[in-house]
């Protein structure tokens, strides 16, 4: 198979996402599963296709998305930076234009852990006098 393919990593919350962007008609699958079928909302579907459409390339690539860990959301941002992240691997002159609307950014944002004496990250239990 000596086909051009570009890869790249993404992270989200738990979740991570490998990438594989392949010359053909726009065509997105992730885990084997077909792209609609996996993504169910219309807000994280726009999200994934956010990185093709701002640099006009969603019917020049074959996307193959491997996704793990986490949830739906967190799993939608992890491949939206991975795409973006392949893209700029394809073309290093859509990096300007990426950055630019912070796709290139990794959202470092990940649940805070829970503290021992409390009910969780903050909250504490209900305080008694006597």
């Amino acid at each position: 198979m000596a086909s051009i393919e570009y890869y790249a990593t993404g992270r989200r919350k738990t979740s991570t996402a490998r990438v594989f962007l392949r010359p053909g008609k726009g065509a997105i699958t992730v885990n084997h599963r077909e792209f609609d079928k996996y993504f169910t909302t219309d807000a994280l579907r726009t999200q994934v296709r956010r990185p093709l459409l701002l640099t006009e390339t969603g019917e020049k690539f074959d996307i193959l998305a491997t996704v793990a860990g986490g949830g739906e959301h967190g799993q939608a941002g992890a491949v939206r930076l991975a795409v973006a992240r392949a893209l700029v691997e394809y073309n290093a002159e859509l990096r300007r234009q990426l950055k630019k609307d912070g796709l290139l950014t990794s959202d470092a944002r990940v649940k805070e852990r829970k503290k021992y004496g409390m009910a969780g990250a903050r909250k504490r239990f209900q305080f008694s006098k006597r």
